[in-house]
């Protein structure tokens, strides 16, 4: 099992590195060269750039990933594509993607993009909040212990 981390927006990656190496479960944050940090990471934590493209480092991630890992992100349709490669697939603020809730969520994004380009406002994401950082330190804790 290894820990993908879609990593140029996530406000979770501490705790991923925290909790991962913990765990002893490798942690590969995908970022783009634009993120690019010289700062020492701690063993088992290893660290992708890729093009700053729309979509390089959900790419990337997908042509890692195997079965059984776990994938940290924000995108739908990456969580889409994790979730159809048997992938467990969390979202920062604490939730699982899951067959589930991954059309209804798809869909909103999809009329969410609609009504944009109609000319209509659409409400952004919440901030993030602290009660968003422990669901998620909770879930992650969990899914990483099984």
């Amino acid at each position: 099992m290894k820990i993908y981390v879609d990593a140029d927006a996530c406000p979770v990656k501490d705790i991923i590195i925290s909790e991962g190496t913990k765990a002893d479960i490798p942690v590969i944050l995908v970022t783009s060269f634009s993120h690019f940090s010289n700062a020492e990471k701690p063993a088992g934590v290893e660290t992708i750039y890729v093009d700053s493209g729309a979509d390089a480092a959900d790419y990337r991630i997908m042509k890692l990933a195997e079965k059984g890992d776990i994938i940290i992100t924000q995108d739908y349709g990456l969580a889409s594509l994790g979730l159809a490669k048997e992938c467990t697939v969390l979202h920062h603020t604490g939730y699982s993607y899951t067959n589930e809730n991954i059309d209804q969520l798809l869909q909103a994004r999809y009329l969410s993009a609609m009504a944009r380009k109609s000319g209509k406002r659409t409400k952004g994401p919440k901030p993030f909040t602290s009660e968003d950082r422990e669901k998620f330190r909770v879930l992650f804790k969990r899914v990483i212990s099984h």
